[in-house]
């Protein structure tokens, strides 16, 4: 029993010789960009926003979505609005860019974002919309009118 003891000690000591762990560096977490303005503060701390976001989000989606019911405490549009500023060159990048607020922390941890197959990923303010909007009403209005007139036949 002894002898056995012995052996697995030196055999752990060798490999701990050969392969040091002072020179492994941990993964740091992503980089997370803090609200804009002056006394602005997160709807919840950091922890635990980092770890219980994603209730919060699908709270304020079933409330939402099911019930009717809108606030802007959990709204995913209030945190892009807050935390999804222009970088060094003034651009805001869209979550698919390594850079964007959500992304950082969903590649760290290997999720897939599907929030902006319909949501903003940019605040409104940073999203170009086309300058002619009656432009936009009557290529609705077309399209309606050419289903309008294939449904009546």
């Amino acid at each position: 029993m002894t002898k056995c003891f012995l052996r697995i000690s030196l055999i752990l000591t060798g490999l701990i010789m050969l392969f040091p762990t002072q020179g492994i560096a941990e993964t740091p977490f992503p980089t997370i960009h803090e609200p804009e303005g002056h006394g602005v503060e997160c709807v919840e701390d950091e922890d635990e926003m980092r770890r219980n976001h994603m209730n919060y989000i699908l709270h304020q989606r079933d409330k939402t979505m099911h019930e009717g019911i809108r606030t802007e405490t959990y709204s995913l549009s209030r945190c892009i609005d807050c935390h999804v500023q222009p970088n060094d060159k003034g651009e805001v990048v869209g979550h698919d860019d390594k850079e964007h607020f959500c992304n950082a922390c969903h590649q760290y941890a290997a999720v897939q974002i599907d929030c902006f197959q319909c949501h903003a990923d940019r605040p409104q303010k940073y999203i170009k919309r086309a300058s002619k909007p009656q432009a936009l009403k009557e290529q609705l209005q077309e399209v309606l009118a050419a289903k309008d007139m294939g449904d009546a036949q």
